[in-house]
C-alpha cells in the first residue's frame, strides 16, 4: 500500500536501475519528486523498504535494490500516472481545498465525509457532509475532494474492503478502467469500475459473486473517481 509519493520514488528507483544499472543519488530523487530537502526522501526510502519494496544494501553507498512493484499500478493515472488501488493515510488538520504541500511539509488535509457509497447492491448515496477525515496531501490531486464510507464486497478483488474509507476526486468524466462512484437514475450510487461498452457503459465489479451492470449512458452520471483509500487497522 502505497501514497503517490512513494510510487513515484520507487518508480523512478527502478527505471534508473533498468537505465543505468546503478540507483540515483539523494539529491537527484529529490529533484525528481520536487521535495525541497533529502529529509524527505530519507521517509520515503524507509517506508518503502518497511513495506517490502525495496532492500538496502549493506556495506554498499547507494545500494538499493527493487523487490517488487504494486500490481495495478500500471493501470493508474494521476499527475505523473498513478492512481493508487489501495494507499495509507495518516491523522492530523487542514482545511480543505488548501494547496497540497510536499511531502517535507506534509501538513495534513481535511476531507469530508459525504456519507455512504456501496461496493455491492447499490444504496442510496448520503449526499451531506457528516465530519471529516486529515489525510496527508501527496494522496490528493488537484481539484475538489471528498471522502465516502464503503458499505459491501463487490471490489475486493481490487482491494477495497467494507468499511474502508474511499477518497475521491470530484469528476464527471471517467476513462475506461476508472473505479468510479457511479449515480444510476438520480437515486443509487455505487462505487465500480467504468468500461464503454459500444453505446452502453458497464459498471465492472472486481468479486466474482457479482454481475455486471450494463445500462445506457443516460442512466448513469459519473461523480468521482477513486485516488485512493483511508483504512484503519
Amino acid at each position: 500500500m502505497l501514497t503517490r509519493k512513494q510510487y513515484e520514488l520507487l518508480r523512478f528507483i527502478n527505471e534508473r536501475l533498468k537505465e543505468a544499472g546503478v540507483p540515483p543519488s539523494f539529491d537527484e530523487m529529490k529533484d525528481a519528486l520536487d521535495l525541497r530537502s533529502k529529509s524527505g526522501i530519507h521517509r520515503l526510502i524507509t517506508a518503502l523498504e518497511e513495506r517490502g519494496f525495496i532492500r538496502r544494501l549493506p556495506n554498499r553507498a547507494r545500494a538499493i535494490e527493487v523487490i517488487k512493484l504494486p500490481e495495478l499500478a500500471a493501470a493508474a493515472n494521476s499527475r505523473r500516472g498513478f492512481t493508487p488501488s489501495v494507499i495509507e493515510g495518516t491523522l492530523g488538520k487542514r482545511t480543505v481545498g488548501a494547496p497540497a504541500a510536499e511531502d517535507d511539509g506534509n501538513r495534513p488535509v481535511a476531507v469530508p465525509v459525504m456519507g455512504r457509497i456501496a461496493a455491492g447492491t447499490p444504496i442510496e448515496a448520503l449526499q451531506t457532509r457528516s465530519h471529516t477525515i486529515s489525510v496527508p496531501p501527496d494522496m490528493l490531486g488537484s481539484g475538489e475532494h471528498y471522502a465516502l464510507e464503503v458499505r459491501g464486497d463487490s471490489m475486493v478483488d481490487a482491494g477495497i474492503l467494507d468499511g474502508d474509507m474511499a477518497l475521491i476526486q470530484r469528476n464527471e468524466t471517467a476513462d475506461t478502467g476508472d473505479i468510479v462512484v457511479a449515480l444510476i437514475d438520480e437515486e443509487e450510487a455505487t462505487l465500480k469500475r467504468f468500461r464503454r461498452r459500444g453505446a452502453s457503459i458497464a459498471l465492472e465489479p472486481a468479486n466474482t459473486a457479482y454481475e455486471v451492470r450494463i445500462l445506457p449512458p443516460n442512466r448513469v452520471r459519473i461523480q468521482g473517481k477513486l485516488i485512493g483509500l483511508y483504512r484503519k487497522y
